[in-house]
Order: C-alpha cells, then structure tokens, then sequence
C-alpha cells in the first residue's frame, strides 16, 4: 500500500513566528485517521523566525529527531547539554523519565526543520541528547541511516525504538531502493524534489504512507532530498 498525503492536505497552524504543518495529529489538529503510523507519532513540518523558538518545555516517553532542512536550531535542556544543528544534520532527544529543553533559532533567517517524534520500546529509560553531521555528498544515490534503534547501524544516533530515519539525495531520472519488511510501516518525505514511488507521484514537503512491500523503489523527476522513517 503507498498513500499519498498531500502538504496541503496536512494540518496547519501559523503562529507568526512559528508556521507548523502537521502530517499527524498533534496539539489543536486532529484527524482519526492520521493518528500514528506504527510507532511514528509525530511528524512536523516547521519554518521557525529568526530570533525566535521554543522556551523550555518538557517531554517524557518519546523518541524525538529533528532534522534540519535550512538554518539552524539550538538546544538546550535540564540534563546541561546545549548544541547547534545545523541543515542536513540531526539531533535526537529520548525523553525517557523526562527531560525539559528548549529550542531557538538564534540565525538571522528562517530555520525549516522535521521534527519527528517515534514511540518507544520501553518507558521509563534514562534521558539522553545527541547530535552529529551528516554530509549530503555521503547520501547521495542512496539512503544512509541517521538515526536507529537497531544495532549495527554504523554512526547513526541512537533511539530507543524499533525504527531508523534514514536520508537520501538522488538526482532527476535516478532511482534509490530500501528493503524492508512488509509487516513495517513507511513514511517517506521529499524535503525538496519530486518523486515517483510505485504509481504514486509526491512533491516537496507532500508524505507517502508505505506499508505492505518488501522493496520501497523511489526515483527521482526532480534532483530530490529525501527523509525515510520506517517504524515497526
């Protein structure tokens, strides 16, 4: 099964400084039918104003990964940990017991990011933050796994879930494949680009819902960028 999920079908909120769009419910968006994605929670699609963000705040039994697309984001939380991300690299947050931080874009223009939040395994673990680069020239022609709950994932950041996040860069005309399993549940965003997987046409920022295939198959009408969450 591919399902396509238009951006302009997404919930949507603007505050000024922040504009979110929802691709599941979250906060005063609700659909019954766009609530979880196997262990995928939350999947949020925010443009940030410079000099602005999100005092400190708490969160508790959740994996979140934020994935920055333009600008940067800077963190800082309860366990005295404070880092700046910047586009193309990512940083993962596992709530566990609780943690509280906050996130501020402190650039002089707009921060876009993903924010992803993915169910864990087990609650109650210990709380914990990290972040690291990762190259756009290193995933380019192929998905590379940013963050995972599975070992043997190389240098990707560790979740304490059943899921990896993957990216991929792939240019117009070429195709990128994934194996999973058909029991797994995927959701493929285009950051930029448009791309074609099976029947299914997707353009920047639209999600595609996979489930019930062995091979995911993705090629590129336009030099694309690619973000991968496949979750039990």
């Amino acid at each position: 099964m591919i399902e396509l999920r238009p951006f302009a079908s997404l919930g949507a909120a603007n505050h000024g400084w922040l504009d979110a769009h929802h691709h599941f419910s979250f906060a005063d968006y609700h659909d019954p039918e766009r609530t979880t994605w196997g262990r995928l929670r939350v999947w949020n699609d925010d443009t940030i104003a410079p000099k602005t963000g999100f005092p400190a705040h708490p969160h508790r039994d959740m994996e979140i990964v934020t994935y920055v697309r333009k600008g940067a984001i800077t963190h800082e939380d309860s366990l005295g940990n404070r880092g700046r991300t910047e586009a193309g690299d990512v940083q993962v947050m596992s709530a566990g017991t609780g943690i509280r931080h906050s996130e501020y874009n402190l650039e002089d223009e707009e921060t876009t990011l993903f924010q992803i939040w993915i169910m864990p395994d087990r609650r109650g673990e210990q709380p914990g933050w990290g972040a690291r680069p990762f190259p756009k020239d290193d995933r380019a022609g192929r998905f590379v796994t940013l963050a995972s709950g599975h070992e043997g994932d190389g240098d990707a950041l560790p979740i304490n879930a059943d899921a990896r996040v993957l990216g991929a860069t792939i240019k117009a005309g070429d195709t990128v494949t994934y194996a999973t399993d058909p029991q797994r549940h995927a959701y493929l965003v285009p950051a930029t680009g448009r791309i074609r997987v099976g029947e299914v046409e997707a353009r920047a920022r639209d999600g595609v819902a996979i489930t019930d295939l062995d091979t995911i198959t993705v090629t590129a009408i336009e030099d694309s960028e690619l973000v991968l969450v496949d979750a039990a």
